[in-house]
């Protein structure tokens, strides 16, 4: 009878972790993010520093404290990708997944449309966060959408090998 007892308290606790883990990756760490024009939706250009506004509406994004790569954002915009040159263009461009509750953004069909030449992808921010950069990518029938991804530096330092000299310092943490 006891060990009958015992494998229901396992089962039932795995089923209850398994559960809790699951709406914590899904649900739970993730929040909305206010819009805030000006520093949502802008582009790196050729010859500058700082970023360059954009103009945008139905702005949407999520965010989440636990990593720097899960920024999601969805907008409108009146440019076409071919107006907007001399913005730098990121090259092979892999936007990442969203949660499926967060409708506007689907990273399937906008990795179809920038394979394809309907949409292009742009520099946002440079190191928004060490090592991670925000990629802005504009279709052509006006939806834009933003995500953050890990650099060459981000990828080296969160695999474990040597930055070198051509990478931000990294903050202490």
């Amino acid at each position: 009878m006891t060990g009958k007892l015992l494998a229901i308290v396992l089962l039932l606790s795995a089923l209850v972790a398994g559960a809790g883990m699951y709406y914590l990756q899904i649900y739970g760490f993730y929040y909305e993010v206010e819009a805030q024009p000006g520093q949502d939706v802008v582009l790196m250009t050729e010859e500058g520093d700082t970023p360059v506004p954009i103009p945008y509406s139905e702005f949407q994004a999520i965010d989440a404290d636990s990593s720097p790569i899960r920024y999601r954002g969805c907008f409108e915009t009146d440019l076409k990708p071919d107006q907007m040159a001399g913005f730098i263009p990121v090259e092979n461009p892999e936007p990442l997944t969203a949660p499926g509750w967060f409708d506007c953004y689907d990273a399937v069909s906008l990795g179809d449309a920038l394979k394809s030449g309907q949409a292009q992808a742009f520099l946002g921010v440079k190191n928004i966060h060490f090592g991670v950069d925000r990629i802005v990518a504009v279709a052509k029938d006006g939806k834009g959408y933003v995500w953050h991804a890990l650099n060459n530096c981000g990828e080296k330092a969160y695999d474990g090998t040597v930055v070198g000299e051509e990478c931000p310092k990294q903050p202490d943490n």
